[in-house]
């Protein structure tokens, strides 16, 4: 049996590396894409510098990528708040947030979607956020990862006689990631009211939400998909500000 290959995005830090390390573990060959090199070192792991939110360049390395490996698993992790009130909201955020969260995981399942198709088998795992329910002053970042969720839904329509599953992970508020610390610092006043919050009384683990993607890729998942694992603390049935 030839070994699975893994396509992950923002996979040099946080959720992303935690996801990086299972799949290695997993016996998996990891390509990661990011703009940032990542501080993990395997022979199973490449890495590759590209910027998602440059659709053309997303296009470029897609198809390199899936012209020299046999891609599986796409696993589209990266992602950007653009934090604003709405009265700050600009076109420059929504077009970029749009690169990054929307145009680049179809670039990525497109090109490799023949590969998928003729090994009857695929998994592609967008992670989308808990503020798709909505929390303030997270316009463009909760509109472009909210159509995650219309992706896979449909995609899991259009793809399920394939043997491919699309799902989706709607993180809550997850401690050792840029995008929680960058909005909340580590030291920050706010961040105990945050805990309390949360109805397990702590905030998420990278290695929580990695946990998920190892479920939604595993070849026994393929009787779930288009479906949205909130993982999330329980925030999901109740409320949160930060």
């Amino acid at each position: 049996m030839s070994q699975p290959v893994a396509l992950l995005t923002g996979g040099s830090s946080g959720i992303g590396a935690a996801t990086c390390r299972l799949l290695l573990a997993a016996g998996y060959q990891v390509i990661s894409l990011d703009r940032n090199p990542g501080r993990i070192e395997s022979p199973d792991l490449q890495e590759v510098q590209v910027d998602l939110t440059d659709v053309e360049a997303t296009r470029t390395v897609a198809a390199q990528l899936a012209r020299q490996f046999r891609i599986t698993t796409v696993v589209h992790n990266a992602g950007a708040v653009r934090q604003q009130p709405l009265e700050l909201v600009s076109a420059e955020d929504l077009e970029t947030l749009t690169h990054l969260h929307i145009a680049a995981p179809i670039a990525l399942v497109q090109a490799n979607l023949a590969t998928m198709k003729a090994q009857h088998f695929g998994r592609v795992i967008l992670i989308s956020t808990r503020a798709v329910l909505g929390l303030a002053n997270r316009t463009v970042y909760s509109a472009t990862k909210a159509a995650m969720l219309g992706m896979a839904r449909t995609w899991a329509l259009e793809l399920g006689a394939h043997g491919i599953t699309a799902n989706v992970i709607a993180p809550g508020p997850i401690e050792a990631t840029d995008v929680f610390h960058d909005i909340v610092p580590r030291d920050s006043p706010k961040l105990p009211a945050i805990i309390e919050a949360i109805p397990v009384k702590r905030l998420g683990r990278p290695e929580d939400v990695a946990r998920a993607v190892m479920f939604f890729a595993a070849p026994e998942a393929g009787f779930v998909t288009g479906q949205t694992l909130f993982v999330c603390g329980g925030t999901s049935v109740g409320s949160i500000v930060y």
